[in-house]
């Protein structure tokens, strides 16, 4: 593990381009996560049984797509949390301070 996360610090472009597919990934996995599974659940807590991105407010003409940026705004805080914690498992905010100890 030590030597892939060596790889992806030192590798420039070649570490930004796996991070951006891994990241990828981690997007689609947590917004499949959010669209099949929480936000049904939410939909019940809320009495609309199924999804809750298609709930809207119409004022006078206007929609407001509300259960939609609800949705979006789950997808962010999980994303922001696995990034998160990914980062604190993989003690990548060491390893900063490792190389400047070093020189």
């Amino acid at each position: 593990m030590r030597g892939f996360i060596h790889f992806l610090r030192t590798q420039g472009i070649v570490g930004l381009a796996i991070g951006f597919i891994i990241g990828a990934a981690v997007a689609k996995t947590v917004t499949a996560l959010v669209d099949d599974i929480l936000t049904p659940i939410i939909g019940i807590f809320l009495g609309k049984a199924g999804d809750i991105s298609k709930l809207t407010l119409d004022i006078h003409g206007v929609v407001f797509k509300w259960g939609d940026f609800l949705s979006n705004l789950i997808n962010l805080i999980i994303i922001a949390a696995v990034i998160y914690f990914l980062f604190r498992a993989l003690k990548l905010d060491t390893l900063d301070e490792k190389k400047e100890s070093a020189k």
